[in-house]
């Protein structure tokens, strides 16, 4: 009895000493709650938690570093600059701070503060990407002067309707305004602000509207951003951008392109663009004007460093297919952002990676030959802000989004008109001819060697190549395994065809997307790259996965269903060329899912699963006897996304797939 009381008394002790201590450190909980809100993204809860905190120079405290991290992440760079400057004297350890307080003296026009701070981070050093980005940055602060004094010919007025929530992305439909605005009732954590979602607005003047109402029920999603609608030209599909949650689960942690069908007077369900990439952003979607080809921004692997501007041919049945990296001419490290291409074929767009005042600038790209030219567009379509999202409404007039000084909201619409004439609107002979005077050239090649899968030189292989969809050449791998070096254009597509008796014959690709070498980081007049590239040549296995000597990925399915999706059928189309060219190899589709629903039910779905992709290859005139479907349900996981296992969608789906192996190999 003795012995316990001793124990309880202990426990008092250590229970009011415990207490005492977090009752003295109030500001010890508040930031614990505030790193708390950091790492879910829920940056507006961070900055009215940490804020308060900032003023009271508590030592070891790095509140003001959190506050500055999250006006940034959310897009508020402007306001970020004071508590940089506060982080710096905590004894802040972000390697990347000079960088930040550099774009957010940018941000409010500072610009002496902007290059003082960019000296400083090179000084530390910093890794390549980085170093890369500054010394653009600090090459680009020099041209400033010269594009605040380059004048648009145009006269711009605020939108009569803008309000202190956000609006942008606005475009002309009829007698009204469509536009994406922060009106939803619920409110999104990272910036504070209600979701994003699309509304319109009768117009009484080309820069007056009415009270707006939501565009469509069918395309809302309480707890999504929905915004940056882009519509075939019959206004009958529309593809937009959706994504940001906000919660921490959310399967889609991004943004991905939605493509929806007119339907009767209103629209189709949503459904996702298979060109999305899902560990990606993807947004700011936009169509041709003959709509056989959509234009987007995405951050995806293989780009020039941030955000970049992509196309994706349409085919007359509405397919899309490959997205492909619009160059290096126009793309750069930085941010490349909101494509909209005129009646002409101007390319217009965003960038911060370009000389820009501010944050992003509006510029546009026009073709003169086989020549691309990038101009600013000058003020005042461009401001200290961000200036972005321009739709011409007519060949000299439309909308554009800015963030800039002087504004009612975050972002605000602004109407601009021109006094034309249109051809000689942003374009000049002598901005043509200067920018023709700054071009570097570039002299690419291609090494390409065929070898084994232990990395031994295989001889006499015959490959047949084919550039971009034309003639082939057909040539003979010599002992060392390589053939005659290649010459390269920028956008180049080469497609290999490997044949050796005793072997699996391959195809295989190269492409010259996100290999360009930008503008901004060439130092010579002339620059000469070769790059390396190895083909594998396997010879043929029972159990052997395909994709090992085959550019096949395995294909993919939606909940619960068993169509071929596009994508998929991509990859399909792979495997009858793979047939086709090896006769001596018959496979087996394996299918699969994931864990939800009974194991019984999801042994049934497989099956269907295999027997879809199987009958999409029969009917491209593969024989019956070479192919075999087969289920395996939820019995082969590649992650640990088993029963009662909470896993994100994106997990589920790696699940939902089937896989080619080959199960017998004939006597030729």
């Amino acid at each position: 009895m003795q012995a316990k009381s001793i124990h309880f008394i202990r426990f008092l002790a250590f229970f009011f000493v415990l207490t005492a201590v977090f009752s003295c450190n109030p500001e010890r909980q508040i930031s614990k709650k505030g790193l708390k809100y950091f790492d879910r993204g829920e940056y507006e809860w961070v900055i009215q938690t940490l804020k308060p905190q900032v003023d009271k120079n508590i030592p070891g405290d790095k509140s003001a570093y959190w506050v500055a991290e999250s006006y940034r992440l959310s897009n508020r760079i402007s306001l970020a600059l004071p508590y940089y400057q506060k982080a710096i004297t905590q004894a802040t350890d972000d390697p990347l701070i000079q960088y930040h307080i550099a774009l957010s003296a940018k941000s409010i026009g500072d610009y002496t503060l902007c290059k003082t701070a960019l000296v400083k981070f090179l000084q530390t050093k910093p890794n390549r990407f980085y170093q890369i980005k500054a010394e653009i940055e600090l090459e680009n602060l020099a041209k400033i002067p010269a594009l605040i004094q380059s004048k648009s010919p145009v006269e711009l007025f605020p939108l009569m309707g803008n309000t202190p929530k956000t609006e942008f992305a606005a475009q002309k439909i009829g007698n009204e305004l469509l536009f994406t605005s922060s009106s939803k009732p619920l409110i999104y954590k990272n910036n504070g602000l209600p979701f994003l979602g699309l509304y319109s607005a009768p117009l009484l003047k080309e820069n007056e509207i009415t009270t707006p109402h939501l565009f469509s029920t069918q395309l809302y999603k309480e707890n999504a951003n929905d915004g940056t609608p882009a519509f075939s030209h019959d206004g009958n599909t529309i593809v937009f951008a959706r994504g940001n949650t906000g919660k921490s689960k959310d399967p889609s942690p991004d943004v991905d392109l939605y493509i929806s069908k007119k339907n009767g007077s209103g629209w189709s369900e949503p459904e996702r663009l298979a060109i999305s990439d899902s560990i990606a952003w993807d947004g700011s979607p936009c169509f041709s004007f003959d709509d056989r080809t959509l234009y987007f921004s995405s951050n995806r692997r293989g780009g020039k460093g941030g955000l970049d501007l992509y196309r994706v041919p349409v085919d007359n049945s509405g397919r899309f297919g490959r997205p492909i990296n619009l160059g290096s001419i126009i793309n750069t490290p930085g941010d490349e952002i909101f494509p909209f291409v005129s009646e002409n074929g101007k390319l217009y767009f965003s960038s911060d990676g370009h000389p820009s005042i501010g944050g992003l600038d509006l510029y546009v790209a026009s073709r003169n030959e086989n020549e691309i030219y990038i101009e600013h567009m000058g003020t005042p379509m461009n401001s200290i802000g961000d200036d972005f999202a321009i739709n011409l409404s007519d060949p000299l007039s439309g909308y554009i989004s800015s963030n800039r000084p002087g504004g009612k909201g975050d972002d605000d619409i602004y109407f601009f008109k021109s006094s034309g004439p249109e051809e000689h609107w942003w374009s000049s002979d002598t901005t043509r001819n200067q920018a023709a005077d700054q071009l570097k050239t570039v002299n690419y090649a291609l090494g390409v060697q065929i070898v084994q899968p232990d990395g031994k030189a295989l001889a006499g292989v015959r490959v047949s190549v084919r550039r971009n969809n034309e003639s082939s050449e057909v040539f003979t791998s010599d002992k060392s395994g390589k053939i005659e070096s290649l010459t390269l254009n920028p956008g180049d597509e080469i497609n290999f065809k490997s044949d050796k008796d005793g072997y699996i014959s391959a195809r295989t690709s190269f492409s010259m997307e996100g290999r360009e070498i930008p503008q901004v980081l060439l130092k010579k007049e002339i620059t000469d790259t070769t790059f390396q590239y190895k083909i594998v040549m396997d010879q043929p296995e029972i159990g052997k996965e395909i994709s090992q000597f085959y550019q096949i990925n395995s294909i993919y399915y939606d909940l619960d269903k068993a169509d071929i999706r596009p994508d998929a059928a991509i990859e399909l189309d792979k495997i009858v060329n793979f047939l086709q060219d090896n006769p001596q190899v018959n496979l087996e589709l394996g299918a699969h899912t994931d864990s939800r629903a009974t194991a019984i039910y999801n042994q049934k779905l497989s099956q269907r699963r295999a027997e879809s992709a199987v009958k999409y290859i029969l009917q491209r005139g593969i024989s019956k006897d070479r192919i075999k479907p087969k289920g395996y349900g939820e019995s082969q996981l590649i992650n640990e996304c088993s029963d009662g296992v909470d896993c994100p969608e994106e997990m589920h789906q790696q699940n939902r797939r089937t896989e080619f192996k080959i199960v017998q190999i004939n006597q030729e």
